[in-house]
């Protein structure tokens, strides 16, 4: 059971999910079970990119869910988006944050506020998968602080000329597209932010090494750098001075596939211990009937249905036009919070075993940290709803 509001009218709670949702839940499943958890060890300690499961992906049409079907996306709702996030991320939560980038930020920013002739361009080839993207804002010294941000794009005629170095880029390497935020005019402070679209084989452009990470290993995550890059006035995205607003608020919906992703490894280390705490057995009975194991279960029980809510309730409100910044950073900074804790406790109820790669757990528990992290920090996310409510 799900929670789904559903009768705007009548302001009713119905928390069953659609058919649709059914459908795309368990095809989610199915492929991360299938396709994704057979070599999910391998390419974490290979830090290996996932090449061909992405493409199963895009083929299923998980690159472009949300996507019109005019553009070659699924069409789908931010729910089923939601669901389809926690299946995967229970396997893969290198493969998940691939497909979160792609759509949250790249596909959905680009049809939000690309001009038609942007979308013609780049996002039928993305939204197919055909083609994957990647979110340029962090930098070296503007990761929460997006407004300090030293990449320049200086006006030149018919283009602009980019400078400036981006660092943590999901997709990094593996992406034909970047979507870049830059300081036009530092006169105008946050104002003078644009955002443009590069492609990744413009001269100038080049992709720094991969970063060593701690979790999510599979995915290749970069520094770009940008010297003398030449962007056509026709790549900005929106009116002069709309980068600021563009990333707040494409991050704000990412912001829910980031929580659905934490949910997920929430909920795969908590479905891997149940299992486990049946199976052993220790002073002559299964651990899940020993009370310190059956409470840390009930707690994540509880903490997962909770974090559950919060983002499918985020999800609702998006896909019916309403504000959802506060409700997706507390969905967010809820879900983050329980998926560290979840796969920390999982790893204690397995034991020396959780300590080992072969039982999973261990893997999951350093894929959590980084959802406290990425797309904004927990603070950053206490910040944008202590604003929210102290208003």
């Amino acid at each position: 059971m799900y929670f789904c509001y559903t009768d705007l009218k009548y302001k009713r709670m119905n928390f069953d999910l659609t058919e649709e949702h059914l459908m795309i839940r368990d095809a989610a499943r199915d492929f991360a079970q299938n396709e994704l958890l057979s070599g999910v060890i391998e390419r974490d300690e290979k830090q290996e990119f996932p090449t061909d499961q992405v493409k199963k992906m895009a083929e299923l049409g998980f690159m472009g869910m949300m996507v019109s079907p005019e553009y070659g996306g699924g069409g789908m709702d931010t729910i089923s988006y939601v669901l389809a996030m926690e299946e995967i991320s229970k396997i893969d939560a290198s493969c998940s944050v691939i497909m979160s980038v792609n759509n949250s930020l790249v596909c959905w920013g680009l049809e939000t506020y690309g001009s038609q002739k942007q979308k013609d361009k780049y996002l039928r080839r993305l939204a197919t998968g055909e083609i994957i993207g990647a979110f340029c804002l962090s930098e070296p010294e503007a990761g929460s602080d997006a407004t300090s941000q030293r990449t320049t794009a200086i006006d030149n005629d018919d283009h602009y000329i980019l400078n400036g170095t981006k660092n943590w880029i999901t997709n990094g390497n593996s992406a034909s597209v970047y979507l870049v935020i830059a300081q036009t005019d530092h006169a105008l402070g946050h104002k003078g932010i644009n955002a443009f679209i590069v492609e990744k084989e413009t001269d100038g452009v080049i992709v720094g090494k991969k970063e060593d990470k701690l979790g999510i290993r599979g995915s290749d995550t970069h520094s770009i750098m940008f010297t003398d890059v030449k962007v056509p006035k026709e790549n900005r995205i929106g009116e002069n001075g709309f980068g600021f607003s563009f990333a707040m608020k494409t991050l704000s919906g990412g912001r829910i596939g980031i929580a659905a992703q934490a949910l997920g490894i929430a909920s795969g280390a908590y479905e891997l211990s149940l299992k486990y705490s049946k199976e052993r057995k220790a002073f002559g009975k299964e651990i899940s009937n020993h009370q310190a194991i059956a409470f840390k279960l009930a707690d994540m029980a509880t903490e997962i249905e909770a974090a559950r809510l919060l983002c499918l309730k985020a999800a609702w409100l998006k896909d019916n036009g309403m504000n959802y910044d506060k409700e997706s950073a507390m969905a967010k900074v809820y879900a983050s919070e329980t998926a560290m804790k979840t796969a920390t406790e999982a790893v204690q109820v397995h034991g020396g075993y959780g300590f080992v790669k072969e039982y999973h757990v261990e893997r999951l528990m350093r894929d959590a940290k980084i959802t406290q992290i990425y797309e904004g920090t927990s603070e950053i996310q206490r910040i944008v709803i202590s604003r929210s409510v102290l208003k």
